[in-house]
């Protein structure tokens, strides 16, 4: 039996990794999740960066294909 029911892909993600990343595949910009999360947009660059190097993605569309497969966001 699976300990979760989250995909394996996105365990390696911490919880305010998934969130940035949900608002990321949304299409929010740094500056707007900046502001719903806290903190500074140049600190939301460097979560997408580590989301991407964690997730072994290049680019933001991959990372919306990831999330869509991952049905960590609905069509």
């Amino acid at each position: 039996m699976r300990k979760s029911s989250k995909p394996a892909a996105l365990d390696v993600l911490s919880p305010r990794e998934r969130q940035v990343l949900k608002l990321v595949v949304e299409g929010k910009t740094s500056k707007e999740i900046a502001a719903i999360v806290g903190v500074k947009p140049s600190s939301i660059d460097t979560y997408r960066s580590r989301i991407m190097a964690k997730l072994e993605v290049t680019n933001v569309p991959a990372l919306v294909r990831l999330a869509i497969r991952h049905r960590l966001i609905e069509l």
